[in-house]
């Protein structure tokens, strides 16, 4: 387990700090986290963040469109962006003398991003392109389907990326003013982790993030998902050669209590996900419940399940792609096989500890990278807090068979349960 090394300090204007000294190589990875993303979005204006998060890229007076990226790759480093339903994030990864750049990259933008009217429209039509490009995707229909039926009420329900009906209508003036209400200091916490003095970044980014004034504090996000109290089903039928299958069952937010259980859960279905904090995903361990249940049985070609930490409550998701010659009800059938197993059975204490040393061997990969420890660190920080990242080992560690048990019992239930069919449209697949 690494030492708490990392130091915290705020600005005047809100912003939040961490840095944590690496100097295992001369490397240092600069990244901005801002709470917003398309949880914070109202209905009509879907999408808004991810659009956002598209504009700045595209420059600012000092740092004019495309010199980003030139004078990152210039100066031997990479970078990149994302926007989540919780967060956005960007980063840059440089050799540890050329922090400097990475760091009055970040300071300009959050200040000083520029949104042209023309490149407003002209990205509408990049975005836009990029959601059609994923409604080829069956299985990004089904899930959009799935999300809109699981959430009633919550935000969650719809996609980062927005419904095509907002991005046609949104304008520049609601982008410029999302900008300026989420995208501030008093919104981000900055996180740097490499090979750094921390008295002389700190003085540098006092020099640099202080000057940039706090803007209004973001609307709180009030919705609350009811509970679900029956089953709920979705048929989707669509051109495609594939049948497709999804589950998704509520469980609560990253600080609830069951948290590491439901990650425990997780490895022991599907396998040990790389980044159970801050997205990512791995296939399904061919030595895991589900690959054996329906994979080796030929009953799919793939299948899995994941859970990933939230503000609010989420989402445990199950997907499998029926094998051609199986039905869904089939494949539905064994998965639930399998979730009644792990409820009336507990795990084997060399099944349980096997899962648990996956899990501690994923995040022991991630201590190599310091932009893996700076994106855990940050992506930690968005829905809890960094300190989980010095716990991290010692909470998955205390997870029992009993509570795997539990929380497969308490979420894993047939009235918390939304279902997903994708039904290529040639097809007749019966349904009751």
């Amino acid at each position: 387990m690494p030492n708490n090394d990392t130091a915290e300090f705020q600005l005047n204007n809100g912003l939040k700090v961490l840095l944590k000294p690496v100097r295992s190589a001369p490397i240092v990875s600069n990244w901005i986290w801002y709470r917003v993303g398309s949880r914070n979005e109202l209905p009509g204006k879907t999408g808004i963040s991810h659009w956002v998060e598209h504009m700045m890229f595209k420059g600012t007076p000092t740092f004019p469109k495309g010199s980003i990226m030139r004078l990152v790759n210039k100066n031997g480093g990479l970078l990149n962006g994302f926007t989540s339903y919780d967060y956005t994030a960007y980063f840059e990864t440089l050799p540890a003398d050329r922090l400097d750049l990475g760091l009055r990259i970040e300071a300009d933008r959050m200040g000083n991003s520029v949104f042209d009217p023309d490149e407003v429209e002209s990205e509408r039509s990049v975005i836009i392109s990029e959601r059609e490009g994923s409604e080829n995707s069956p299985n990004f229909l089904l899930r959009e389907e799935l999300m809109s039926l699981a959430f009633r009420a919550h935000p969650y329900g719809h996609q980062v990326i927005g419904w095509k009906e907002d991005l046609r209508r949104i304008t520049h003036d609601d982008l410029w003013d999302h900008y300026k209400t989420y995208y501030g200091p008093h919104n981000a916490v900055l996180v740097i982790v490499g090979d750094i003095d921390p008295a002389a970044t700190r003085a540098r980014i006092q020099e640099l993030f202080a000057p940039i004034p706090a803007g209004p504090a973001p609307p709180p996000v009030t919705a609350t998902e009811p509970a679900q109290t029956g089953e709920r089903r979705v048929v989707l039928r669509q051109p495609g050669t594939a049948q497709y299958f999804q589950a998704a069952f509520h469980v609560p937010h990253a600080r609830h209590a069951d948290h590491f259980s439901l990650m425990v859960l997780n490895a022991v279905l599907a396998g040990a996900s790389p980044m159970t904090f801050g997205g990512g995903s791995t296939p399904t361990h061919r030595s895991a419940r589900l690959y054996k249940a329906l994979v080796e049985s030929e009953l799919a070609t793939r299948c899995g399940c994941s859970y990933s930490p939230n503000i609010d409550a989420g989402l445990f998701n199950f997907y499998a792609t029926v094998r051609e010659g199986r039905s869904l009800e089939e494949v539905e059938r064994a998965m639930w096989d399998e979730i009644l197993r792990i409820q009336d059975e507990l795990v084997s204490e060399e099944e349980l500890g096997k899962a648990q040393k996956q899990a501690k061997a994923q995040f022991a990969y991630a201590l190599e990278s310091v932009t893996n420890q700076a994106l855990w660190l940050g992506s930690m920080e968005m829905v809890d807090s960094y300190a989980r990242f010095y716990t991290f080992l010692d909470d998955l560690t205390s997870v029992s068979a009993a509570d795997v048990q539990r929380v497969a019992q308490t979420y894993l239930a047939e009235t918390n349960r939304n279902v997903g069919w994708f039904v290529p449209r040639t097809e007749e697949v019966a349904h009751g």
